[in-house]
């Protein structure tokens, strides 16, 4: 496997940063997770408009433009075989001193990782999954945006470290206030007498690309849409409930601490949901076009 950095390729074994790089040392920087669907990069231009947010969020200018950025993802999916995988699209702040301020860094640092992926066992997405509440609350949005995809995502490692201390794949997260936030690495969704809920941003949840795509399939299958508050309550009484990322797709919910959401199963409108996605994510993106060869003159 070879990976980009700043322009170049390096073979995995010597894709290498720097110690004094800001993203190692302070987690100051910048990502995106970007799934390919037979040789379609899902919603890429999405996922660089959310990274360019991101760099503003944090105060970072990217020093290439978003075709640059395109150009080089597309290339590290050729040169890596990838039709079906995942890429994990990283900007740190670069080589600087020690020291919190990004002043002393002259240049941020862009890494492209094009591999494959598999985030939950097959049994989730037929059977479902259950969720537990864990004690670790999301981090407030005023103190780190929850739109800012960044570096620094202790705050989950944390919520996630405890849900499988209890036995649990995936957890549910609350705000300081007791809203439902999102989980460790996925939005959540619930269905709910035929409208579909989630929490809003202002509540702690990640503007997911994959959320966004669930928001347009609801409005083709004229499925009422909610961004508001939930509470845990709010869960227990969904009719069906599910999870929505890059690296998961699209997960239901069948239980969250220990009370069964809706008929315990996957249920019908996440069904649909989930077949409208798997069409979708084949077409609506970039599409990796093979270098065409030049044919060699037979020789007379």
């Amino acid at each position: 496997m070879d990976v980009y950095i700043d322009g170049k390729f390096y073979p995995k074994a010597d894709a290498k940063i720097s110690v004094f790089d800001h993203g190692l040392l302070y987690g100051d920087g910048i990502f995106e997770g970007i799934r390919v669907y037979n040789n379609c990069i899902f919603k890429l231009d999405e996922h660089l408009e959310r990274l360019e947010y991101s760099a503003k969020g944090i105060a970072m200018e990217l020093p290439w433009s978003r075709k640059e950025i395109a150009d080089a993802t597309v290339e590290s999916c050729r040169r890596n075989g990838i039709v079906n995988g995942y890429i994990r699209m990283v900007v740190t702040r670069g080589v600087g001193d020690l020291g919190l301020s990004p002043r002393n860094c002259s240049k941020p640092t862009l890494i492209i990782i094009a591999d494959t992926i598999k985030l939950y066992p097959e049994e989730f997405y037929k059977n479902g999954i259950k969720l537990i509440t864990v004690p670790t609350r999301r981090m407030n949005v005023a103190a780190l945006p929850p739109m800012i995809k960044s570096l620094n995502y202790l705050n989950n490692i944390l919520a996630k470290i405890e849900a499988l201390q209890h036995g649990f794949h995936e957890c549910l997260l609350l705000n300081d206030q007791g809203y439902v936030s999102e989980c460790s690495g996925d939005n959540l969704f619930l269905i709910h007498k035929g409208r579909l809920l989630t929490p809003a941003s202002y509540a702690g949840a990640l503007v997911g690309i994959t959320r966004q795509s669930v928001m347009e399939i609801a409005a083709q299958l004229k499925l009422p849409m909610v961004e508001t508050n939930l509470t845990r309550y709010d869960v227990f009484n969904a009719d069906e409930a599910f999870l929505t990322g890059s690296a998961a797709e699209v997960v239901p919910v069948i239980e969250l601490d220990g009370r069964q959401i809706g008929a315990g199963k996957p249920g019908k409108i996440t069904g649909k949901i989930l077949e409208a996605f798997r069409k979708k994510v084949t077409k609506d993106g970039t599409h990796i076009k093979p270098v065409l060869k030049k044919k060699t003159p037979a020789k007379k």
